[in-house]
């Protein structure tokens, strides 16, 4: 059996081992593959794994020995599951393997915003403090997280382990979800997606991007939010309109962003955000501890062999 892996840099730079997977069959591992690459490397392929490379309509019809799809990721709209599901062929994906490594990052970008640790160790190699007048130096305000109402948009895996991360700080936790109140962890409470903003002193995206969900946080859910409020975006980088985040931020409507994710990525183009005070970006690396893409790694590989015993998990071409 043929196994092509068309990106494999993402997930294994070289600190993890595709020993799995060659177990499984003749392995071929591409570190990334151009558009115009896809079909020639795919061609006599049985499995692809993808990450971020696309595989449209047209090249799963051009691929006749492909039976399998494993997307190396949560998100799947890289590949199109209605012709592949035309197909008879099966596409699998990763749940959950990154949840404590995203909510990690929410609380990275939150204690950095109310601590100010970038700036402040800035600051020592620049020998601020080595000439302060007292034993203390600080020329921020310096925020405590215990009794902030903490507001989480979407309470699925990495929103639930967001939500218990703020309650261990003493935050307040509001939630905009489907779920039930009695399916809710005590100290968690439902609200309505306009209490979210108005309501709460930090906002954490992570909820699905869907046409529904397109520019989420747009100038008009800003312009509910406290002056002091803090926007934080480990989710889908369109869930937010850019160009209204920076002007809330240039005209202060709120105090400050935190996003791992941007629209387009990586930002060719730059970013209307780019620049803007109190704006802190980071480059999609919170799904990137080595422990979560060993987590990936593995479930990849487990996807792959229940799917040769006849026995198909993960499957999102349903």
């Amino acid at each position: 059996m043929k196994i092509v892996v068309l990106d494999g840099y993402a997930l294994n730079p070289g600190d993890l081992s595709w020993n799995g997977l060659s177990a499984l069959g003749d392995c071929v591992v591409h570190d990334r593959t151009a558009p115009e690459d896809v079909l020639a490397r795919s061609e006599g392929a049985e499995v692809l794994l993808t990450n971020k490379t696309v595989l449209d309509g047209a090249c799963i019809a051009s691929l006749p020995d492909l039976k399998y799809i494993g997307v190396l990721a949560t998100g799947y709209n890289v590949v199109d599951v209605e012709a592949a599901k035309a197909r008879g062929i099966v596409v699998t994906n990763i749940p959950a393997y990154s949840t404590q490594s995203v909510a990690q990052m929410v609380f990275a970008h939150l204690l950095n915003i109310t601590n100010h640790v970038a700036h402040y160790a800035r600051e020592v190699h620049e020998g601020q403090w080595m000439h302060s007048a007292d034993f203390a130096y600080w020329n921020t305000p310096l925020v405590e997280l215990a009794g902030l109402k903490m507001g989480i948009v979407g309470l699925g895996h990495t929103g639930m382990a967001t939500a218990r991360l703020a309650l261990a700080f003493g935050m307040e936790v509001y939630a905009f979800t489907s779920k039930r109140g009695n399916e809710l962890p005590e100290g968690v409470h439902p609200v309505s997606l306009d209490e979210v903003f108005a309501a709460c002193d930090v906002v954490s995206l992570h909820c699905p991007l869907t046409p529904g969900t397109r520019h989420l946080v747009n100038a008009e859910r800003l312009s509910k939010m406290k002056p002091s409020a803090i926007l934080i975006n480990t989710g889908r980088g369109p869930l937010v309109d850019e160009q209204a985040l920076a002007d809330a931020l240039a005209h202060k409507v709120i105090a400050a962003a935190g996003l791992d994710v941007l629209s387009e990525e990586p930002p060719r183009s730059g970013s209307p955000l780019f620049g803007v005070e109190n704006c802190y970006i980071t480059p999609h690396i919170a799904w990137a501890t080595r422990a979560a893409r060993q987590r990936l790694m593995g479930i990849a590989v487990d996807n792959l062999k229940e799917f040769l015993s006849g026995h198909i998990v993960n499957n999102v071409a349903l």
